[in-house]
């Protein structure tokens, strides 16, 4: 049985995404998380793209030890520079290197001829080599790229260095046919490349992502290019939970397996979620709320004599908590405690004191907490403490035919702030309310949504804003309360503070 690699680029193509900005104490999290997921290759950033960029690549490839730690690079000498600074602390580091190869690409952004793009892959991977053992090519647009002098390009970079070969269906057009008869054919006519991991990049413009890599995982490929929840640029990536719970549920078939926790996986796409705003489609296979439910009477009643009638996995093979132990508001620290860990979460004394303080917030509004509650809870544990403004109270006069009014008192570090708003609703005068206190007058509320994340008429609401500052910057906050008001009104301080940090 063949192990397949798992290169993870949700921080990285993923975060590219318009969206699903993170900042660096969001980064980390999520790289703390893919290594409990067991990926094996996590692409960290693309470290010449901006400072932030570079301290993020820097300070991930020191927070983790078990996973390989890669920075995309161009094929030029300074990309490859502040790749190599980047990552060169990390227990395990790779360049990543890419320079596209199809003639559309070379003719009307390179401006390079193909004997120039030889030459450029030759001499830049031997570069990338000087600093790292482990460097990965990259044939930008390679599924549109003519496949003799693609082969040649590949045969270049092993011949300077390479140890991974990557073969990108950069715009989503191939069809798994194509696909796996690529890599087909690069097998037969690379030399040098069976001493190479073969990886594959697909982008599912066409939706046909993760049908492509698996294709490609039956015709040879041995490392696969995803992201969580299968976020990235336009419609996005192959969705890592897909390809590795196909190969999981049909070992009989790709006849190969990855070093993935596959409990964890329903953790990492929830945390993702949490920290980007973007909600997990019901209907999404996997991690969807609807993935493990059964409507239908007959479905039901087949479920019933025997789950495999409809279901092809168990839903705790991917981590999705089980509420089998109910808390409430008598409910002590201890049985908090073991209810995170039966759900898989390891908190430090800090912050299960920080979640505990909250769940008995909750168990004051709700007479039962389920499982999913917990969850929310420690999802947003970090919203709560992050930057220096924290709701302290708030007061809200709504109505048909009368002023909309908000007042809304503040504690900026050890400074209390109160301020009145009218608006045209109670959300808009909140709003109004915190920028006129804290001098934030050009911030533009690009878009909000509310979202049940748990069941009954006493659910937990989390509230999404996405705010734009004055220079075009957005910034993404997160908000949880059974008061929707409440958690709209923590969501736009969440955001205020990421901006406010963001500006130190």
């Amino acid at each position: 049985m063949k192990r397949i690699k798992i290169f993870d680029t949700t921080l990285r193509d993923g975060e590219q995404s318009p969206g699903c900005s993170m900042n660096l104490s969001e980064k980390i999290e999520m790289a703390k998380q893919l290594e409990k997921l067991g990926v094996d290759v996590i692409e960290a950033g693309f470290a010449i793209a901006s400072p932030m960029d570079h301290k993020s690549v820097k300070t991930i490839a020191a927070a983790v030890s078990q996973c390989t730690v890669a920075s995309l690079a161009r094929c030029t000498k300074g990309d490859i520079d502040a790749a190599w600074d980047a990552v060169k602390e990390a227990k395990h580091p790779r360049i990543h290197v890419f320079l596209a190869t199809s003639d559309i690409h070379m003719e009307y952004k390179l401006k390079m001829t193909r004997e120039q793009v030889l030459a450029r892959i030759s001499d830049m991977v031997a570069y990338a080599k000087s600093f790292c053992d482990d460097i990965e090519f990259s044939a930008e647009d390679a599924s549109r790229s003519d496949h003799a002098f693609l082969a040649r390009c590949y045969i270049n970079a092993v011949a300077a260095g390479a140890t991974t070969l990557n073969v990108p269906d950069t715009v989503g057009y191939s069809t798994p046919q194509e696909m796996a008869a690529l890599i087909t054919y690069l097998r037969e006519n690379v030399a040098g490349i069976e001493r190479t991991d073969i990886a594959v990049h697909c982008h599912n413009d066409l939706g046909m992502a993760v049908a492509n890599t698996l294709a490609c995982i039956a015709a040879g490929a041995t490392q696969v290019e995803c992201t969580v929840n299968g976020i990235g640029e336009r419609a996005g990536n192959a969705s890592l939970e897909e390809i590795v719970m196909a190969i999981h549920t049909r070992r009989d078939f790709y006849n190969a397996e990855t070093g993935i926790n596959t409990r964890q996986i329903y953790r990492s796409s929830k945390l993702l979620s949490n920290i980007t705003g973007v909600p997990i489609p019901p209907s999404k296979a996997i991690v969807g709320a609807n993935a493990f439910a059964h409507e239908s009477g007959i479905h039901q009643h087949g479920v019933i004599s025997n789950a495999q009638t409809y279901e092809i996995m168990n839903s705790t093979d991917v981590g999705v908590p089980q509420n089998t132990m109910v808390l409430g508001k008598h409910s002590g620290k201890h049985a908090l405690r073991e209810k995170l860990v039966s759900m898989g979460y390891e908190l430090d004394d800090q912050e299960l004191e920080a979640v505990f303080t909250r769940f008995k917030d909750l168990a004051d509004k709700k007479k039962n907490i389920t499982g999913s509650d917990i969850e929310a809870l420690v999802l947003h544990r970090h919203n709560v403490a992050m930057g220096t403004c924290e709701l302290v109270s708030h007061v809200v006069n709504t109505g048909n035919g009368v002023p909309n009014t908000s007042y809304i008192k503040l504690k900026r570090t050890d400074e209390m702030l109160e301020e009145v708003a009218m608006g045209s609703g109670p959300l808009d005068a909140s709003f109004k309310a915190i920028n006129r206190m804290l001098g934030l007058e050009d911030i533009r509320l690009e878009s909000y949504s509310l979202n049940a994340v748990t069941d009954g008429e006493d659910a937990i609401g989390e509230a999404v804003v996405k705010l734009e500052d004055g220079k075009g910057a957005t910034f993404t906050g997160t908000g949880l309360s059974t008061d929707i008001i409440e958690s709209s009104i923590r969501a736009y301080v969440n955001g205020i503070n990421k901006m406010m940090e963001s500006a130190v």
